[in-house]
């Protein structure tokens, strides 16, 4: 014996396969939200890495600058030099140091001189040398700078 279906149950079987519908398709933005998030993320560790290099390459360069004025017997002093062969990872960064040196002044009757120290690190020099004022997106610089006095 068959039993005869109404109407209600034809509508109740149209209503369960909406809702199937309806809750892949909230899957599916959910995946997607989560697929943005998860690459915006490693967009900015990337990013911070980038930063976190560049700071080091800086810091390379103005401790050679620091080296070339203070440890040498006569100080090297140039207006700009680029170093270009970073080991490791800091190798795709350029590092641009610019030193200026005061005119010597008197203090209890020994001349010392002043010198200015600027490190300049960037990841997309222009013409050799940081900093690069079009970079685009992914430039990265750091710069910093000393005053020593010898």
């Amino acid at each position: 014996m068959r039993i005869a279906q109404g109407p209600s149950r034809r509508r109740q079987c149209g209503l369960s396969s909406l809702l199937v519908i309806a809750v892949l398709v909230m899957l599916g933005a959910v995946s997607a939200y989560a697929v943005s998030l998860v690459t915006s993320a490693h967009a900015d560790a990337a990013r911070e890495h980038s930063h976190a290099r560049a700071s080091l390459a800086a810091r390379a360069g103005l401790d050679w600058g620091r080296y070339r004025v203070q440890a040498l017997a006569a100080p090297l002093c140039s207006g700009a030099q680029s170093i270009a062969t970073l080991p490791g990872t800091l190798a795709p960064y350029v590092v641009t140091v610019r030193c200026a040196a005061a005119a010597p002044r008197q203090e209890s009757g020994v001349a010392l001189r002043a010198y200015s120290l600027s490190a300049s690190a960037c990841n997309l020099p222009l013409g050799g040398q940081c900093p690069n004022p079009g970079g685009g997106a992914d430039y990265v610089e750091r710069t910093f700078t000393a005053l020593l006095v010898r």
